[in-house]
């Protein structure tokens, strides 16, 4: 995906402006064409208020058109390949395209429920999302009257704008689309930051199947050289850290039991705000840890 300046932006001409901007709005660069009048736009933030207000000041029929023009999740289009790039990335991020047999028919009766009662597909920002809770909010979102589940669908749309964006254009100011989630090992027994632990980060789902989403080992200071997950949405969802702790104080010759007391300390936790900023340290003994939230 080729990035473009907001300079670059401010400069383009009206068709240079909606092909650089692509697919922001699915299937709809009307919304980006309406967004060009008002070039110059001093920071990103004002470029997708512009697209947002754009996408309002639509009428009705067209904005009911845009969101007909979203795929269904895990649907058909998505199984055959045939969506966008954009949305094939978005999905494959909450793992939607690697779904047993049950999770897709799941997906497809949820999916065909939701078209009968609204019309249209349903919408929602994937990447901030875990697939447990794509499922919950597809319960709850069911119950909502059409026209309350109309307004949510463009609110997603506008978030889903929002991380497109946020890949497509750099500029001295960024939205608040990133979330961060980080970790430190503190060893209690020797006193110092607890260099060379593995760690791995997986999220749960339904009867606690796991699926990875990263592995790192502790750096010098006793943490990751990078966060766990950054630069993006941290999804909202379940997640265990594990920690190799009883490998960790073996090779170091603590005094332990044959076998250790500790081997691997889980910890499990959720994440409710994609946005927000969570720290989750260890700290640790050959017989004991413990652990809170940070930020």
């Amino acid at each position: 995906m080729q990035t473009h300046t907001l300079d670059e932006l401010n400069k383009a001409g009206r068709q240079d402006f909606v092909t650089a901007l692509g697919e922001v709005f699915e299937h709809a660069p009307w919304v980006t064409e309406a967004a060009f009048a008002r070039k110059p736009f001093v920071s990103l933030a004002a470029l997708h208020q512009a697209l947002g207000d754009a996408l309002r000041a639509a009428d009705a029929a067209r904005r009911l058109a845009l969101v007909k023009g979203h795929p269904d999740l895990a649907g058909k289009a998505a199984r055959a390949g045939n969506l966008t790039a954009d949305s094939n990335t978005e999905q494959s991020s909450a793992g939607l395209d690697r779904l047993t047999e049950a999770e897709y028919a799941r997906f497809h009766k949820l999916n065909d429920a939701y078209r009968a009662r609204f019309g249209f597909p349903f919408i929602v920002c994937v990447r901030r999302h875990g697939k447990e809770s794509i499922l919950g909010e597809f319960e709850k979102r069911l119950k909502h009257a059409p026209d309350a589940e109309l307004q949510s669908a463009l609110t997603e749309i506008v978030r889903i704008a929002a991380l497109r964006l946020d890949q497509r254009v750099t500029a001295s100011d960024k939205l608040k689309v990133h979330g961060r989630l980080s970790t430190h090992v503190l060893d209690t027994h020797g006193g110092r930051p607890a260099e060379g632990v593995e760690l791995e980060l997986v999220e749960l789902s339904e009867g606690d199947a796991a699926r990875a989403v990263t592995r790192a080992t502790t750096n010098a200071d006793g943490r990751t050289d990078q966060p766990l997950i950054a630069g993006r949405p941290v999804p909202i969802a379940r997640y265990e850290l594990r920690f190799h702790i009883g490998a960790y104080f073996r090779a170091r010759d603590a005094a332990e039991a044959d076998p250790p007391f500790l081997s691997v300390v889980p910890v499990r936790f959720a994440v409710a705000e994609p946005e927000g900023h969570y720290h989750v340290p260890l700290l640790a003994s050959p017989w004991s840890y413990t652990t809170y939230r940070g930020s």
